[in-house]
């Protein structure tokens, strides 16, 4: 196959498997401008497909970054009206969203990192509307990426086929090598789902992480939490995948019942940068104390966003032998990292991981050990040497990972 077709398949596979469009709904691109090719392809698909409008709306990281160091911080953080209403439509008119990725990793590695976090928290406030529907399932939305010279060049060097060897990676990674690869998905996600059914039966107490790296640390489960995998439902009762390449099962921590210290299994790029080699230690579900050799500014940044960012509000697991992890290659993207290896968020919880949280106000979530915030950062601590056991209330121990893979 040519790139053409290739496109074309990872177009179909993202609008009949990712957001599952149904005909005569609309969708929203969103796409690095330098990858307007793969925008117009996807646009195609998806009017051969039955949509009824498609939106693209293109990112430049590079006029982003300019902006970030020269503008004002005030006028940075005064959002256009027209922009959150723009967002807010898609919620009305019923859209189906599709993110394209492939920021170059350290594009903001020059602005201030105080500026960052400012910028960061005033976009997350204008947005919040948009942002608390997609985190409880209100739109059908998927996560996707694809090859930039500048993000290729970050993880291949100064490799002259660095973009054909990681769009030789994503092509693996998205299953698009199958010959049918919506079955091919289809299979996978029956894998993911006997292993979330099977964490859901033990309604495990918490769970107990240990590896030899300094990672020892116990994580408390929600009474009524909910284990997930790749495939979730929307609140319109249509299945959907939020994030392709996927290969985790994920459920939502009690945020005053974490204890311990974990460290990170690979750097963590946030707003453009590097936060890498850090220790994060809980003290009844907060963080207490942090340090890193590199980043170590942002992250403390980042934990002071709000009261949620002194907290977890997912973890997830992912087996050594996923196909992400066996390429043994540092993407700098947390898309593809987070499936390389098990990881826990800092900040907000997805109300789905609930029992009937979608339908439960902030309230009430947050009596039930829900961690509710603005941000939302996966960061990795899967280690070859890792073991997982979950602890039922009555003490019943069962090993969940040995030596960095499931055992379930």
């Amino acid at each position: 196959m040519n790139k053409e077709e290739i496109l074309t398949k990872y177009a179909e596979l993202v609008l009949l498997k990712g957001v599952s469009m149904q005909r005569g709904q609309g969708v929203e691109i969103v796409c690095p401008v330098e990858r307007n090719d793969v925008a117009k392809i996807f646009a195609k698909t998806a009017f051969s497909l039955g949509a009824r409008d498609v939106s693209v709306r293109y990112e430049d990281r590079i006029i982003d970054k300019y902006n970030y160091l020269y503008g004002d911080k005030e006028y940075l953080s005064d959002i256009p009206k027209w922009k959150i209403m723009q967002r807010d439509n898609l919620l009305k008119k019923n859209y189906c969203y599709v993110a394209i990725d492939g920021d170059d990793p350290s594009v903001f590695k020059d602005v201030p990192v105080e500026k960052l976090a400012y910028i960061k928290k005033a976009r997350a406030k204008a947005f919040k509307k948009f942002s608390d529907e997609v985190m409880k399932n209100g739109i059908r939305w998927c996560v996707v990426s694809i090859p930039t010279e500048s993000w290729a060049k970050e993880i291949f060097k100064n490799d002259k086929n660095a973009v054909d060897k990681l769009w030789e990676l994503i092509i693996k990674s998205m299953r698009l090598d199958s010959s049918d690869p919506v079955s091919a998905w289809t299979q996978h996600v029956s894998i993911l789902n006997k292993r979330a059914e099977f964490l859901n039966a033990k309604r495990f107490s918490y769970l107990e992480y240990k590896n030899k790296s300094g990672t020892d640390i116990k994580v408390g489960l929600i009474e009524n939490h909910v284990w997930l995998s790749a495939e979730e439902k929307a609140q319109d009762g249509v299945k959907f995948i939020a994030n392709m390449p996927t290969e985790e099962v994920f459920t939502a921590p009690h945020n005053k019942r974490i204890d311990g210290t974990v460290r990170s299994a690979l750097p963590l790029s946030y707003n453009g940068q590097i936060i890498d080699d850090f220790t994060i230690t809980f003290k009844k579900g907060k963080i207490v104390s942090v340090s890193a050799k590199k980043g170590e500014d942002l992250l403390k940044k980042l934990i002071e966003t709000d009261s949620g960012t002194k907290s977890l509000g997912e973890v997830a697991l992912i087996g050594k032998n996923s196909p992400i992890a066996l390429s043994n290659v540092l993407f700098y993207n947390t898309l593809f990292d987070e499936n390389a290896s098990c990881h826990f968020a800092i900040g907000g919880a997805y109300p789905t991981t609930v029992k009937n949280g979608d339908t439960l106000s902030k309230k009430e979530l947050h009596k039930l050990g829900f961690n509710d915030s603005k941000e939302h950062v996966d960061f990795m601590i899967g280690t070859k040497d890792l073991n997982i056991t979950g602890v039922q209330k009555d003490g019943t121990r069962t090993p969940i990972f040995i030596d960095g893979d499931w055992v379930i």
